[in-house]
């Protein structure tokens, strides 16, 4: 047992308190059936992005890499440590703009979090609901972190919210699952500050590549590795959020420790992430929803338009303007969106249709342009999408509240709709029925280990 410090602050000792609580904190019901979901939600994002390019990479990294075999590695035979198959599926749930988000928290939770859980979870023989209790303590940690730093935007010039949140988050994460005393979860985040690191450049990478890492991997290999140092006995500094030098003087933008804590056990920050319902970036979310509305309203084909005109946030809209990865611009999903009917996962990542001449033909229709009252709007991460057709009409929607975020949440049927998509062409129709409905009956899980066979392809 670590001996108490009296130097420890109320800020850091509650905090720790709350981790190394977490094995044996019943949470709410909704809490719960929200953090299946998102669990859900990232085992599909791990599964699709074990076949994009980033998640390729890392698979083939970590078995190069080699290590005790502790831990799997989703869509392949891999297994690996604990550390290296958190840092590969981490980078899988991230290879695109599948996996989830927290507005307020700004960042990703689940490409990070839920990962790092699965590895330490693998790794010490943990059941089902360690890992509930686990990845809702990694989101509450995690969610908090830039409010506590007094970061309002993600891309800042200093360090990527992104990357911050991801670590503190998966290492509260594993934390939990190896079941450490607070005093010990104390070395585990003095660790994590330490590894803390990530500049919001990640906007500028052209292939999806370093974005993954930056959002998903590092984060998870750095909170694991945090953790399972500390388990292995390593010591560390007792309070890395107070003293001369600390988490906030060598970060935050304007320091309010006390948000590390605020509603600490009553609002659980699971609750307030969004998960997408189209697997594309997160901007682009409410003018996909307003898109599809007005097609399915007015029975609109591409043929049908003369001219899209798209008002988006003035903060948002350079993010997915005219981007050279199809997932992440705006204007060919749209123009996707109107020459298909929908917009399919397989759709969106089809790297060949920006060069489509019937796409691009589409796409010279479509103008986005900056708002500053949307950006101003609550909630945030509002679109309108407004139509002139060739008959003259002039259509018009406004999404307020996207579909998938806490104002308008998926039901438990969309979201393994959704999941049932990504899964299948990985593991087949049969396998991923049968990982939906294990996530369903999580409690009944006895160790992480038995969902390895539904994971692994």
């Amino acid at each position: 047992m670590t001996t108490m410090n009296p130097g420890v602050s109320e800020v850091t000792r509650a905090l720790s308190d709350y981790i190394a609580g977490a094995p044996q904190r019943a949470l709410p019901a909704d809490v719960v059936a929200k953090t299946k979901l998102h669990l859900l939600d990232t085992l599909a994002a791990m599964l699709s992005g074990s076949r994009l390019k980033p998640g390729a990479l890392a698979a083939r990294y970590v078995e190069r890499l080699g290590g005790r075999p502790e831990s799997s590695v989703a869509g392949t035979g891999i297994v690996t440590s604990a550390v290296n198959a958190a840092l590969a599926n981490a980078m899988m749930a991230h290879a695109d703009e599948t996996d989830d988000s927290h507005l307020a928290g700004l960042f990703h939770p689940g490409c990070g979090i839920v990962p790092a859980a699965l590895a330490v979870a693998e790794q010490a023989g943990r059941g089902g609901e360690d890992l509930i209790r686990a990845i809702a303590t990694g989101y509450d940690v995690g969610a908090r972190i830039a409010p506590a730093l007094g970061s309002r935007r993600s891309d800042t010039g200093s360090h990527s919210t992104h990357s911050l949140a991801t670590l503190f988050g998966a290492a509260a994460t594993a934390a939990a699952l190896l079941r450490l005393d607070a005093g010990h979860v104390r070395y585990a985040l003095s660790y994590a500050v330490q590894q803390a690191s990530g500049v919001a450049y990640w906007a500028r990478d052209h292939e999806h590549v370093e974005k993954a890492f930056d959002f998903g991997g590092m984060g998870a290999r750095n909170g694991v590795a945090a953790a399972t140092m500390v388990a292995a006995g390593f010591t560390a500094v007792d309070d890395p959020f107070s003293g001369t030098h600390n988490l906030f003087t060598a970060l935050a933008a304007t320091a309010a420790p006390e948000e590390l804590v605020a509603g600490l056990g009553s609002r659980f920050e699971i609750t307030r992430a969004s998960i997408k319902k189209w697997c594309v970036g997160s901007p682009i979310q409410a003018a996909l929803d307003a898109l599809a509305l007005l097609i399915a309203a007015h029975r609109l084909r591409a043929d049908d338009v003369r001219r899209v005109i798209v008002d988006m946030p003035d903060d948002r809209l350079p993010i997915v303007d005219n981007r050279t990865i199809p997932d992440i611009c705006l204007q060919h999903l749209l123009a996707l969106t109107l020459l298909d009917g929908t917009l399919t996962f397989a759709s969106a990542h089809d790297h060949a249709r920006m060069a489509d001449p019937a796409v691009l033909a589409v796409r010279s229709r479509i103008t986005a342009v900056p708002s500053t009252e949307l950006t101003a709007a609550v909630p945030a991460r509002q679109a309108i999408v407004a139509i002139e057709t060739m008959d003259g009409r002039a259509l018009r929607h406004r999404t307020i509240a996207v579909r998938g975020t806490p104002e308008n949440p998926m039901d438990a049927g969309e979201v393994e709709a959704k999941a049932r998509d990504l899964m299948a062409p990985v593991i087949g129709a049969e396998r991923a029925e049968r990982l939906i409905a294990a996530v369903a009956g999580l409690e009944q899980v006895r160790d992480a280990r038995d969902l390895r066979p539904l994971l692994q392809a």
